[in-house]
């Protein structure tokens, strides 16, 4: 079975057209189909289901695409390997990130490592929110989650990069627009808009606590995937929400930022892993992540954990 084959196989895999994956492959269509022929007559099974209108994964095409990635990505770590020789660790981490708390520190750890471990691959994986990211950390599926505390499963370690503080963003036109700063208490009547209770955000959840805290229970009226469509939807009126400081660079028209009153309440930022199974991979991130990336020494006051 050749490499090339697989490349193949996985590449029409994603694209689900055979055009569009010899364009990604530089080569030619009818190539690229008589790859797949060959590895079909090798495997002695149909790989995909395929007419003038449509490419479909078989079963046995879906059976066999994960282990064709694993083996394609298991070549490319043994070249790199051989290209690093005794200069560095090899390896491959996935990191899990999404939202505001990551725009400033994945730059600074994808680049730490590039410059100390060239020989690890970072495989970054954004949408992944805080709690989710804690999930899949604790399962397996990522080594490194971006998330928030406070972290309730047994297991995991963590390592805080920075404290958020929590801010209220309304529409300019808000009634409480023109204020200095906002009681919590005074939007009990609006309208929220927040991720989806579905996604585990910390930032919805901080939202229901505050909120609760206040006296009030947040009516969450409209629900988005990203601070970004958050802040749009604020900016046209829908509604005002609590996020970060983290995201104040992002100012669309129509948009205002307000500190809250009072003991201005906190998240701490954290990197998380799971230790029992860290590799030496892994392990060389973390003593990467420790030194270009350290804890800060003021803790806030009031911190939601």
């Amino acid at each position: 079975m050749e490499l090339r084959s697989l490349k193949g196989f996985v590449m029409v895999a994603e694209e689900l057209h055979f055009g569009r994956a010899a364009e990604r492959l530089h080569m030619a269509q009818p190539q690229l189909s008589q790859q797949i022929k060959q590895l079909e007559k090798e495997l002695r099974v149909k790989l995909f289901e395929r007419n003038t209108r449509s490419v479909m994964l078989t079963e046995a095409g879906q059976a066999f695409l994960e282990p064709a990635r694993k083996v394609l990505v298991d070549v490319e770590l043994a070249k790199r390997a051989a290209i690093m020789g005794s200069a560095g660790i090899v390896g491959r981490v996935k990191v899990g990130y999404a939202g505001a708390s990551s725009r400033e520190a994945l730059p600074t750890l994808t680049r730490a490592v590039r410059a100390e471990q060239p020989g690890i691959e970072l495989v970054l994986l954004g949408q992944i929110y805080g709690g989710a990211a804690v999930r899949m950390v604790a399962s397996g599926e990522l080594g490194i989650g971006f998330a928030r505390l406070p972290i309730t499963k047994q297991g995991l370690s963590t390592h805080i990069y920075e404290y958020e503080r929590l801010v209220v963003a309304l529409p300019t036109d808000h009634p409480l627009a023109n204020e200095e700063s906002i009681d919590l208490r005074d939007l009990a009547e609006d309208r929220f808009v927040s991720f989806p209770g579905t996604l585990g955000s910390t930032i919805r959840d901080a939202t229901v606590h505050l909120a609760l805290q206040a006296g009030f229970v947040p009516r969450i009226l409209q629900e988005a995937p990203d601070s970004y469509t958050i802040l749009g939807l604020v900016a046209a009126g829908v509604g005002v929400t609590i996020t970060v400081s983290s995201v104040q660079h992002v100012n669309f028209p129509g948009l205002i930022y307000k500190e809250l009153k009072g003991d201005v309440p906190h998240l701490a930022a954290v990197l998380v892993w799971r230790e029992a199974d860290a590799g030496c991979d892994l392990l060389a991130v973390l003593d990467i992540i420790r030194r270009a990336m350290p804890e800060p020494t003021i803790v806030p006051k009031y911190l939601i954990n």
